[in-house]
């Protein structure tokens, strides 16, 4: 062979072997992050900062948006199905630290997971887990933005009712026992954004077990009963048969979407706004009331 058809065999050899090579600084297209998310109100921030398709599995009760209704459910609120986790391989697994068992989270740190926590304990922890969360996972600028909206209406809210005449209520959580919230529970804080009064809220316990007579010497001027939060009509208080309230004398119950403002999301706002509304409302009639009997 002669040295000019060897140039020739050498150089058509280069040309295919660059054709066929990535290019030089080429990377592999990583792989999708995949993340066990352990409760609701986690599938729903990692739906809002986009990250909803890599959640390979959660918990019973993930609900929102529509599509996590197909996302694999690997336990429940009471136990976690180790085998099943494992199986899937997840990249990172967010748990909910007062919400999920914490032998199994141990459990599955022990077995070489990759766990971090979500905890948040106020209205304002949404915002501040909404853009850590996004900053680890590299979506910064979703998650500020989701955060300032979210802030924005909250301080709207906090402003708006602040001043407000206090309206005293009792928020019934369940009937089988009657349970109520009190000290740092989450709906305390939104009762008291609200410009409500709670006659429990000195309770030692977040959620408290009262009885009927306990609720009939507060004498609530409203009952705050969410959607929801109790499905068995043979168990329900009928309340009613309790004439001498001043909320039932006067009619004044409402009923918000337990779903909503029981699940620390961004949705929060909104639903919250309404509830603050229906007490205002409460209150206009108390006061109106009030205003007759002055005259």
């Amino acid at each position: 062979m002669s040295r000019f058809t060897t140039g020739l065999y050498a150089l058509a050899l280069a040309l295919a072997l660059c054709l066929s090579s990535p290019a030089i600084g080429a990377q592999k297209q990583p792989e999708p992050l995949r993340i066990i998310a352990l409760a609701p109100h986690l599938v729903e921030m990692l739906y809002d900062i986009g990250l909803g398709d890599n959640i390979v599995a959660t918990l019973e009760h993930a609900d929102y948006p529509g599509a996590a209704t197909s996302i694999p459910v690997v336990g429940s609120y009471a136990q976690l199905n180790i085998e099943a986790i494992i199986a899937l391989q997840a990249d990172i697994i967010i748990a909910w630290k007062s919400g999920n068992p914490d032998a199994d989270i141990q459990r599955l740190r022990q077995l070489g997971q990759t766990v971090v926590y979500s905890n948040p304990q106020t209205i304002d922890d949404i915002a501040r887990e909404t853009e850590a969360f996004a900053v680890r996972f590299g979506k910064a600028g979703i998650g500020q933005g989701k955060a300032q909206e979210f802030r924005a209406s909250i301080k709207k809210l906090r402003h708006k009712y602040q001043h407000k005449a206090p309206v005293r209520v009792f928020y019934q959580i369940w009937s089988q026992p009657l349970t109520t919230v009190a000290g740092k529970a989450w709906s305390q804080q939104q009762l008291e954004l609200c410009a409500a009064v709670n006659p429990f809220s000195r309770h030692s316990r977040d959620y408290p077990q009262v009885n009927i007579e306990d609720v009939l010497l507060a004498d609530p001027q409203l009952l705050i009963i969410p959607t929801g939060t109790d499905n068995g009509e043979s168990t329900a208080i009928n309340w009613q048969r309790y004439p001498q309230l001043s909320a039932i004398k006067h009619n004044q119950i409402v009923q918000p979407n337990a779903d909503i403002l029981h699940r620390m999301t961004l949705r929060l706002p909104a639903e919250l706004g309404r509830l603050c509304q229906q007490i205002e409302q409460s209150r206009q009639y108390y006061q109106q009331i009030d205003n007759g009997m002055s005259h």
